[in-house]
């Protein structure tokens, strides 16, 4: 299991993000960003709500923190039906699930978080409570054990995963809508920072906006504790307007740069760069030379240093791109820039394959 790592660029939610609920959009015209989900989402919304059924079941994937739970959240309100809330890890006995769906209404949206964390007992009661509304229970034990069948109101089951490949099967396929969430572009999030600087009532100007947006790891929930942080420094700084050069002095004391990297990220490149020559190293090397967890590095460090081109995942392990060289302001070794010179003819020629 993955260990917490507090960040103030981590995209998982935190307890400090209790304020994020009232930088939510409420509906589908508010929400800002992943454009074709929200088109798609509005046709399939409208066509149920004219026939007057429950919404297909609905699978949003995607890296977290990008709206997941608040599109499911505008689901229910557009359909003007209840929202029940769980997660996948919660629902530990196939008794708990039942509870949950026998006390639901017809057409009402049930959302589990993480659905991908299921138990495979309680995953099974799911199937035919998706295909055919029905609840299939086992009550009593030994002989005297018989199979009582429950049925449902119709429902929506809308499921949320960071990691879709995880998803059984069987489970996979009883969602008749599935809906891919992508990172933000840089000016979706700078509106999303001035929306939510309204919310608050901040003062920001529109390059000081474009200053966290930058540093927002095309996350929505990056974007918005950085927000709040900045909003801090200027209180206490009595600074009444927020532009490009407060908000980067405010970021800058939080350790996040300009590119969106903290002391984390800028540690394990310093790592892999002066200890090892810039790589290629093991995973398991890291871990040890940087004392975390092999997860933490694969899920939590790696995928934005690898999104920016900042490091390749090789067979033989770890390596620092060039840009990664350029951002540590040191030149590449001349072994290293061969072997990233070899590795990038071999991709091309796996590629003209």
């Amino acid at each position: 299991m993955n260990e917490q790592v507090d960040r103030i660029i981590g995209s998982e939610f935190d307890e400090s993000d209790g304020s994020d609920f009232t930088l939510r959009p409420q509906t589908l015209n508010d929400f800002i960003g992943q454009k074709t989900v929200c088109e798609n989402l509005s046709v399939f919304i409208r066509a149920a709500r004219e026939r007057e059924e429950a919404l297909d079941h609905t699978l949003l994937h995607g890296p977290p923190g990008l709206g997941k739970t608040t599109l499911a959240q505008i689901v229910s309100r557009e359909l003007g039906v209840s929202f029940r809330a769980t997660s996948g890890p919660v629902i530990a006995k196939a008794g708990d699930l039942a509870a949950i769906l026998t006390n639901l209404q017809p057409r009402d949206v049930l959302f589990i978080d993480e659905i991908h964390r299921l138990n495979p007992a309680v995953e099974e009661i799911l199937y035919p409570a998706m295909e055919d509304f029905e609840l299939d229970l086992i009550i009593g034990e030994g002989p005297a054990a018989r199979s009582v069948r429950i049925p449902l109101p119709p429902f929506t089951l809308v499921g949320a995963t960071t990691r879709s490949g995880l998803i059984t099967t069987p489970l996979r396929e009883r969602f008749g809508i599935h809906l891919r969430m992508n990172f933000y572009e840089l000016d979706e999030l700078r509106e999303i920072v001035s929306r939510g600087a309204g919310l608050l009532d901040t003062s920001l100007a529109l390059d000081g906006a474009t200053e966290i947006a930058r540093r927002s790891r095309g996350t929505p929930r990056v974007a918005g504790r950085l927000l709040r942080r900045v909003r801090d420094f200027a209180m206490v700084d009595e600074v009444e307007h927020i532009d490009s050069k407060a908000a980067d002095a405010a970021l800058q004391r939080l350790g996040v740069d300009a590119l969106g990297l903290d002391a984390m990220d800028r540690r394990y490149l310093t790592c892999v760069a002066e200890n090892y020559g810039g790589g290629p190293v093991g995973v398991e090397t890291l871990s040890a030379a940087l004392s975390e967890q092999r997860d933490v590095i694969e899920d939590v460090i790696e995928p934005f240093l690898m999104q920016e081109g900042l490091i390749q995942r090789t067979p033989r392990g770890r390596m620092l791109a060039r840009q990664g060289w350029s951002y540590l302001g040191l030149e590449a070794p001349r072994g290293a820039v061969e072997q990233l010179d070899l590795l990038g003819s071999i991709l091309e020629v796996k590629e003209s394959d």
